[in-house]
């Protein structure tokens, strides 16, 4: 079982920058990947930005340039850099992790934090 904590949402301006952090309950060694969801209002869960174990990093083309996904290994920790923020990136952001072992495929998911980007 892992369990993911996620805190950093809130209400910015358009043009404005937040961080989101996300503490896993577990080393980021064990983790296959980690990453961001988000969810808008009448929207599905789209994949925002993952990064693997060995560092490895995709984005979502809507965010590509003006998000950066990382992870301190010491703080098991993942974060996500929003920089450039628009009005369309306004939605709950779900931190997100996956175990592969074997043919066992797990994947865990945080509470999710509200990102809001008006004027």
């Amino acid at each position: 079982q892992v369990q993911l904590v996620e805190s950093g949402g809130g209400l910015v301006q358009p043009g404005g920058s937040l961080r989101l952090s996300c503490a896993a309950s577990r080393s980021l060694f064990r983790l296959n990947a980690m990453g961001w969801y988000r969810q808008a209002p009448g929207n599905q869960r789209d994949v925002v930005a993952i990064i693997t174990s060995d560092s490895r990093t995709n984005y979502t083309d809507s965010v590509k340039g003006r998000f950066t996904i990382s992870r301190d290994n010491a703080k098991n920790t993942v974060y996500l850099q929003m920089n450039s923020l628009k009005p369309e990136d306004t939605a709950v952001y779900y931190c997100y992790a996956r175990v592969v072992m074997g043919l066992v495929t797990r994947e865990y998911w945080g509470q999710g934090t509200q990102v809001g980007v008006s004027s």
